[in-house]
């Protein structure tokens, strides 16, 4: 009986050692995933996303602007290649920064802001400042371009986010919180509207947008907003060619050669595509009917080639991008991180509905991109550079 006692023994040992080494191995993976994040279903999700929207923003590039690249520059593929180059670019650029972890840019968030003015000062002058279509928005040469108004972007972003998470206990002192951000951003703003007001629009937007999630009382930022609307209008009226705009969105028909032309062709490419489209391809708008087919009113080419289902479609995968961003920025796991995502989300979403407005004839034609569709090199890049910071928020969730 001791024996067969004395056999057994070791058994409860051997288990006990299994078992420290599967407790090790499980805190090792943990503290992996603390580190380098995990794979959650709205991270899939928003890759999946951002991987059609970007993947079928080629292919209508391809197609809004084969025949304005066969006319100017003799070749149809011209503008495709260069989409197709930036779109390489912006997707390294959001691979290496979703793998990095999304804290990393606190310490850049000052670095930005100043670099963002710099950038804009640049800009507006004259010998350095490039100008296309009639706006001074790029710094550059040749076809290697960039627009700091896109930097802008970014940079008050993690300014908000950065200094909203380390003042979050703070928000009642609006000396420390609420009017350091409006500062920064009516900066960066203020250079931006020179020259593309549409830009400037989104910018405020989600300035506006992080400090309501911040927790900023509710009365302040009503009085911010109303003020914001005013000075708006004002920019609006005061510059002839932002009232031509204003006025063309107001009533159209009333200059159809001139400052309704844009909205009137657009909602005729709409019209035309039905239910079902004309046909991948196959849109007459294109044919020197709309300008800027392929940048800024591709959203019309979409729904006259592909029809209603294809148009809803578009704004789905945007809801769907809006659905899991905001989720993303519930489950953060700290102040920071949920301030950056739901930014980014903000970001994204307002500037999908002022581009889509503005070709529906709902909202007066500002110049701003569709996120991930239209033509673009720098707004491609720094949006998908911003994606990748809420990809990294996303793989970091709870």
């Amino acid at each position: 009986m001791s024996g067969s006692s004395t056999a057994r023994r070791p058994a409860p040992k051997s288990r006990t050692k299994s078992g420290g080494r599967s407790a090790r191995s499980t805190s090792r993976s943990r503290n992996r995933r603390r580190l380098h994040g995990h794979r959650t279903v709205p991270f899939v999700g928003l890759l999946v996303l951002v991987a059609i929207l970007c993947l079928g923003g080629l292919v209508m590039v391809l197609s809004a602007s084969s025949v304005a690249a066969l006319d100017e520059l003799g070749d149809s593929y011209y503008f495709f290649k260069r989409q197709l180059v930036w779109l390489l670019i912006g997707t390294g650029a959001m691979v290496a920064t979703m793998r990095l972890d999304y804290r990393t840019w606190r310490r850049f968030a000052l670095p930005a802001v100043i670099v963002a003015v710099v950038a804009l000062l640049l800009v507006l002058i004259p010998q350095i400042g490039i100008s296309v279509n009639g706006s001074r928005r790029w710094l550059g040469a040749g076809p290697l371009r960039f627009q700091p108004s896109e930097l802008a972007k970014l940079a008050v972003l993690l300014f908000s986010a950065d200094l909203l998470a380390r003042r979050g206990t703070r928000m009642a002192e609006a000396h420390l919180t609420i009017r350091p951000v409006l500062a920064v951003a009516a900066l960066l703003t203020g250079l931006v509207v020179i020259e593309d007001l549409g830009t400037g629009i989104v910018i405020m937007v989600t300035v506006l947008g992080v400090l309501w999630m911040a927790g900023a009382p509710a009365l302040q930022l009503a009085g911010v907003s109303a003020g914001f609307v005013a000075a708006g209008a004002a920019l609006a009226l005061y510059e002839p060619y932002r009232r031509a705009r204003l006025t063309g969105f107001i009533d159209p028909w009333d200059d159809v050669q001139g400052t309704g032309w844009q909205t009137i062709q657009s909602l005729v490419g709409v019209a035309s595509g039905g239910v079902f489209g004309v046909g991948l391809g196959a849109s007459r708008a294109k044919w020197g009917f709309l300008p800027f087919a392929h940048t800024d009113f591709i959203y019309a080419v979409i729904a006259e080639e592909l029809g209603l289902v294809g148009a809803l479609s578009v704004v789905a995968l945007f809801l769907g991008f809006a659905f899991l961003g905001f989720r993303v920025a519930a489950q953060a796991p700290d102040r920071f991180g949920s301030l950056l995502a739901g930014g980014v989300t903000l970001w994204v979403l307002t500037q999908a509905l002022v581009n889509i407005g503005g070709v529906l004839g709902l909202l007066p034609v500002t110049g701003v991109t569709l996120p991930f569709i239209s033509s673009g090199g720098s707004s491609l890049v720094v949006t998908m550079v911003a994606t990748g910071m809420l990809l990294s928020v996303a793989r970091h969730a709870k």
